[in-house]
């Protein structure tokens, strides 16, 4: 499959040909990892560099450094020179464009998405873009889930999954102004805070079985203490003990409920 040059692209020149044939001849000729295999290797990517600077050009612009895509495309290269067979005919610079390309859009594939989604989930988004645009034209409005379905052949309930997946697809700062606010207010403000009390839940809820088996003195004295804030001087007043007494059946009842939770 070859790809049409645009303009500004790096040309095969027979020069540039004939020293790429004497490189894969000297990579055949040598063992994988002997010097001579490294170094004609080390020379055919050298010598297409100006090819991958030209191919990740095309990609800038869109969110990623140049540098990134230069050393993707490298990527894309090495392994285009090390699948190449050059008694097919074909001239390298026509077989490694669309092996370069290919590495550099599977960078943004798995790099562009704010959140990990399978690959499956990936190429079905775009699948599902490029049928939306079309149906768009089309139709003069969105095309219903219905519609989709059928362009593409799949079901309902996968094209649903598509179109949720996208939501991976870009992320929101915590910090951004919040749009459907007049005010300064953040995404981050209208979460919600932890909850301090929620740690004694679970302690609320162990000693609920041991309170109903305390008797209605017990109770109350604990009612007046620790929910209406009293002294003991006061419970004893409310009740009609000494505070002596009052002193005791609490030490006591605190004692049996501590008890009561470690053997819980």
């Amino acid at each position: 499959m070859t790809e049409e040059r645009t303009l500004g692209e790096p040309q095969e020149t027979p020069d540039l040909r004939t020293r790429t044939a004497d490189l894969f001849r000297a990579m055949a000729a040598a063992g994988p990892g002997e010097p001579g295999h490294i170094g004609a290797r080390d020379g055919l990517v050298s010598l297409h560099m100006p090819l991958v600077e030209h191919l990740a050009r095309r990609f800038r612009n869109r969110g990623e450094p140049y540098d990134d895509l230069v050393q993707v495309a490298t990527i894309g290269l090495i392994k285009a020179i090390d699948r190449f067979d050059s008694d097919r005919g074909v001239e390298f610079s026509t077989y490694a464009t669309p092996t370069i390309l290919g590495e550099i859009k599977r960078y943004f594939r798995d790099k562009g998405w704010a959140i990990r989604v399978p690959r499956r989930l990936q190429e079905l988004r775009l699948s599902l873009t490029a049928a939306t645009a079309e149906l768009t034209q089309e139709l003069g409005r969105a095309p219903t889930v219905a519609e989709l379905s059928d362009r593409l052949g799949l079901s309902p309930d996968l094209v649903i999954e598509g179109l949720e997946s996208a939501n991976a697809y870009n992320t929101l700062s915590l910090d951004a102004p919040d749009q459907n606010e007049a005010d300064a207010t953040t995404v981050l403000d209208g979460l919600g805070g932890e909850d301090e009390a929620l740690e004694s839940v679970e302690y609320r809820e162990s000693l609920k079985p041991l309170l109903a088996q305390l008797d209605t003195r017990e109770k109350r004295i604990l009612t007046l203490r620790f929910f209406r804030g009293m002294t003991q001087s006061q419970i004893a007043d409310e009740i009609g003990i000494s505070q002596m007494h009052v002193s005791r059946l609490l030490a006591r009842t605190l004692t049996e409920l501590r008890a009561g939770l470690l053997k819980e």
